[in-house]
């Protein structure tokens, strides 16, 4: 596209337009390592448990409040920080959240009382709480629509490496040096991560414009997508979206997008009960089953490992047949799985099997729904409603190790305690199902 024979530039057709290459390779890797580190964190304190109740003699139950504190803290994180991404520009938010958790996470290291860390927790989860949706936000506002759906996804799967490469790190890691050296990894990494985004991460060009930045800005970032592309003098930048007057939030309930507002904060709190819960228990109870610490480590990981593949695989699912149907069939087969792993402990291939299957569906789920809400939000409110349903989704994310604890600690059987948990992902279906009623446009069927 040559802009020099035109009055007008749409940022949104030099998108539809924009091939890949080197700088959207880039920007894919920057913000799935920003998830890498992200998953990372969160799943480290569910490897680390087992090792910590050892060294401190505390009880599992009294591990519960610690993940519920770090979950909660992305939770305020979530629903506080992701409207600044609307506001300020996603490329500032995630650079200093990137710094903050760098920080953080060496702070871990120093720790030596429950107390201390829950606090830590929660002050490092209220940083990483506006990761996800800035960068997801950011990809989907610099991918054509032919593969947005599908770069979301990708990059939304840095979060489900980070909790697989934590497992592998982390049976790496303590035996030799003890838990803490996985906290000081964990800080090294997104500190040399924040550098590389200071020099390489954009800004989004669609926000730049509804925002009326400087024009040479918009030119630099323009060209990146097309460099035969100049902006001279007279010529009008546009996108096809207007800028939102509007509190953020309440935008989210406007011009009928309430009701699947609605669905999807229920969607993500149902799932997300299930996915901390079996992210950050299942360790320790599969140890309790019989198996060595490393072998119940790596069985952990397998859950994170089938979520990393049905991450990659799902958006083409998705682009085939939309995305209510793939959901709502993930999210069934999730609760037949769920169920399922309380029964099979005895049995290690079919203990294995279960696990990477509720993976797929439960984790492999969560990045669709973030993606679901990506697309259906215009760039003015897309960082705020991923990071809304993504909040309200982290209530459930709180309550259910914290539940978890509880349950354990009133001497629930395994099969009892994965019986409940496939309650949710039944819940989960039946909104899908819903949710597929309401059909608002293409976006969700």
């Amino acid at each position: 596209m040559n802009a020099n024979a035109v009055n007008v530039i749409n940022v949104d057709q030099v998108v539809e337009n924009s091939r890949f290459g080197a700088f959207q390779f880039g920007l894919l890797a920057l913000c799935g390592l920003c998830l890498i580190i992200d998953g990372f964190d969160v799943q480290a304190m569910g490897y680390v448990a087992p090792a910590i109740i050892g060294d401190w003699g505390v009880s599992k139950a009294s591990l519960g409040p610690v993940f519920g504190a770090g979950l909660f803290g992305m939770l305020l994180g979530s629903l506080v920080l992701t409207p600044v991404g609307d506001r300020l520009g996603r490329r500032p938010v995630l650079i200093i959240s990137t710094f903050f958790f760098a920080a953080c996470m060496l702070l871990t290291t120093q720790v030596t009382t429950i107390d201390s860390l829950l606090v830590l927790r929660f002050i490092t989860g209220f940083g990483l709480g506006s990761i996800m949706p800035n960068a997801m936000a950011l990809v989907g506002e610099f991918s054509p629509g032919r593969s947005r759906v599908t770069r979301m996804m990708w990059v939304s799967c840095g979060f489900t490496v980070g909790a697989a490469v934590g497992g592998f790190v982390s049976a790496a890691l303590i035996p030799a040096f003890g838990w803490r050296s996985v906290f000081l990894v964990g800080g090294i990494v997104p500190a040399v991560l924040g550098v590389a985004m200071l020099i390489w991460l954009p800004e989004s060009i669609q926000f730049l414009v509804l925002r009326k930045r400087a024009a040479s800005k918009i030119e630099h970032w323009l060209r990146k997508l097309d460099p035969t592309l100049r902006v001279p003098a007279g010529v009008t930048v546009v996108v096809k979206e207007t800028k939102a007057n509007g509190m953020p939030v309440a935008e989210l309930f406007r011009d009928g997008r309430a009701g699947v507002t609605l669905l999807l904060w229920l969607i993500s709190f149902m799932n997300l009960i299930n996915l901390y819960f079996l992210s950050n228990w299942l360790p320790t109870l599969i140890k309790d089953a019989g198996y060595s610490t490393g072998n119940a480590v790596l069985i952990g990981t397998s859950l994170q490992v089938g979520g990393i593949v049905g991450t990659l695989t799902l958006g083409w699912f998705i682009n085939r047949f939309g995305f209510t149907k793939v959901l709502g069939t993930c999210f069934l087969a999730a609760c037949i799985a769920i169920a399922v792993i309380g029964r099979v402990a005895a049995f290690p291939a079919l203990l294995f099997i279960s696990v990477v299957i509720a993976g797929f569906c439960v984790v492999g789920g969560q990045p669709a729904v973030n993606a679901l809400a990506g697309t259906f939000y215009p760039t003015t409110l897309r960082s705020t409603g991923i990071g809304w349903a993504l909040g309200i989704g982290r209530i459930g994310s709180v309550i259910g190790p914290v539940i978890g604890g509880q349950l354990i600690a009133m001497q629930w059987t395994n099969g009892s305690l994965f019986a409940a948990a496939a309650v949710p992902a039944l819940i989960s279906a039946l909104m899908v199902v819903r949710l597929h009623r309401v059909r608002p446009g293409n976006e969700i069927n």
